[in-house]
């Protein structure tokens, strides 16, 4: 059967639920997922991906464009705010260029695990758009994905926009990565580096992995010339000892 139905998976809830509401719609041999991996998850969330694709009966296609690491020092700099180098070049840009491989002459659709409720921003964004929508992929996201798609017949749909985090997690009735029930929020990058201080930190303290991802933040440092830790608490409770391992970290101190 033609792949109906692709699913961007991370490893998260809310691509797991797409995954799931797609195989239920459509049947498993129409649905695909796709990981972009960046080398900087954690151990568990690797061991989710082949979950999910045994759960639903899905192919889950793994492609990786790079690491976190190198990616930071190409750009000499932390992602943070704007600056979210990691999540184009090694995720939207991948997919990019694997829907335009894969769309063939029908195409397909994209399913993707976006929520209006998650801010004040994605609500007014999407607050004209439904779940049974279907819209181009560059008016989904206008500077990351051409028009070309769209003539390929490769289309986005949301199809859990309006849905709360409860209801998300009532509907994986305890299938969801086992991380979410150590604590953790969100799921992807281990840390995602562009997050807040209080998570980096969770993730950071957890196990083995977490610290060898911070020893791999920590000798970025000198390249970036800052500390990972963003706020001034952060760096506080974090960075003792290490104020001469990288430069244009001394305001912190003031």
């Amino acid at each position: 059967m033609m792949i109906k139905v692709v699913v961007p998976i991370s490893g998260g809830k809310d691509s797991q639920v797409c995954a799931k509401l797609a195989v239920e719609a459509h049947g498993p041999d129409a649905v695909a997922g796709l990981f972009c991996d960046t080398q900087f998850e954690h151990p568990l969330t690797y061991e989710h991906i082949d979950r999910i694709a045994d759960l639903y009966h899905i192919q889950i296609h793994k492609i990786c464009a790079g690491s976190v690491e190198e990616q930071i020092k190409k750009y000499k700099k932390f992602p943070g705010g704007n600056a979210r180098f990691c999540t184009y070049n090694l995720k939207i840009a991948a997919s990019r260029d694997w829907y335009l491989q894969k769309a063939g002459s029908k195409g397909f659709e994209v399913w993707i695990g976006v929520r209006s409720g998650e801010s004040s921003a994605r609500k007014k964004r999407y607050a004209n758009r439904t779940e049974d929508e279907l819209m181009p992929m560059h008016e989904f996201m206008p500077k990351n994905y051409p028009k070309t798609l769209e003539r390929l017949n490769v289309m986005a749909r949301l199809p859990i926009l309006d849905w709360g985090t409860q209801e998300v997690f009532d509907y994986l009735d305890g299938e969801e990565n086992p991380l979410y029930k150590e604590g953790f929020g969100r799921v992807g990058c281990f840390p995602c580096l562009a997050a807040g201080d209080k998570h980096k930190e969770l993730a950071f303290g957890f196990d083995e992995t977490g610290a060898k991802h911070l020893a791999i933040a920590r000798s970025l440092e000198p390249i970036v010339g800052r500390s990972v830790f963003t706020s001034k608490g952060g760096q506080l409770r974090n960075d003792s000892g290490q104020r001469d391992c990288f430069e244009g970290c001394a305001l912190c101190a003031i």
